[in-house]
């Protein structure tokens, strides 16, 4: 019998692109989002709707824009999923409808009802562009895109909890050893936080932000064992102004929102440029830059030698 080749060895010949997502940290190449449309004009109780509080409509477009425009400058294709129901006002934080990974997209089945339907605009867009669809989560599973970060190609982290369950793991989990994915570190998201990049995010080969009160240790033991240094979001208002949701365009060079001041002190002292960007009405939503951003395609970065003790 002929012996096949990977389904990632057919994205470029047969899919038309490379379609790949391994790391938070490769160059930025492509990415899905959702300009704010009719679905956040006229909210009447923001916390029925997971916002922390009003918002201002327009300023919110505004800072989606930039944002966008800070992608296009970096020569980022930015793929928009321009229909969307009117009842889906959380439809923006793209992150948690699409995971990319190494072999095309998972459709995720979000933790909060409100956003189910989101789900469906985002995937009929993937399939038009022409992204493969490797997964959707079904039965019983829930899962958040955000409750995954990659490491590099062979190691992945996931948490669960309020928006990724037992039956989501499982899925996800199953997905990712048949792309060849050997290391997938599991933890609990603690309960007053929904997903990791709340608390954790990869910025440079080996640098990686976190806020440490509530991140795991098994996040450190792993990281540390790949040669990763930290840094640490040194004051609970910088946490909640989202100090660790930001969006690596390459390794080293991050764009992230205004209000951590001291966060970013600490990352240009490890060499990290930083973009800083106006999303004060965005956030108020209870999302910010990686919330905003799915990933579609990244280019590769080499895998982490592990040195354990």
């Amino acid at each position: 019998m002929e012996k096949l080749h990977t389904f990632r060895e057919d994205l470029e010949k047969v899919w038309g692109n490379q379609w790949s997502v391994t790391s938070e940290i490769g160059r930025l190449r492509s990415v899905l989002m959702h300009r704010p449309g009719k679905e956040i004009e006229g909210i009447k109780d923001p916390s029925k709707i997971y916002f922390r509080d009003f918002i201002d409509v327009e300023k919110a477009r505004w800072e989606h824009d930039q944002l966008v425009q800070v992608y296009k400058d970096h020569g980022i294709e930015v793929n928009y999923v321009e229909e969307m129901d009117p009842g889906c006002p959380n439809a923006m934080y793209c992150h948690d409808l699409i995971l990319g990974t190494p072999e095309g997209v998972i459709v995720t089945r979000p933790g909060i009802e409100i956003r189910h339907k989101e789900v469906k605009y985002a995937a009929q867009k993937a399939a038009e562009l022409g992204v493969p669809i490797v997964k959707t989560i079904h039965g019983k599973g829930i899962f958040d895109g955000a409750c995954a970060t990659w490491v590099d190609k062979e190691t992945v982290i996931v948490g669960t909890g309020s928006r990724c369950n037992a039956e989501g793991l499982k899925q996800v989990s199953d997905t990712f050893r048949d792309m060849g994915v050997k290391n997938i570190i599991t933890l609990s998201i603690a309960r007053n936080q929904n997903h990791l990049d709340g608390f954790l995010s990869i910025v440079d080969s080996h640098v990686a932000v976190t806020y440490p009160y509530i991140t795991p240790d098994i996040i450190y033991e792993e990281l540390e064992k790949r040669g990763f240094e930290f840094v640490e979001i040194p004051a609970f208002d910088e946490k909640i102004n989202f100090a660790a949701n930001s969006v690596a365009l390459e390794p080293g060079k991050i764009v992230m929102p205004k209000g951590a001041p001291r966060t970013v002190e600490l990352l240009n002292q490890k060499g990290i440029e930083v973009i800083e960007l106006d999303l004060e009405e965005i956030k108020k939503g209870g999302g910010s830059v990686h919330c905003l951003t799915a990933f579609l395609k990244r280019d590769d970065i080499p895998v982490y030698e592990v040195k354990e003790d």
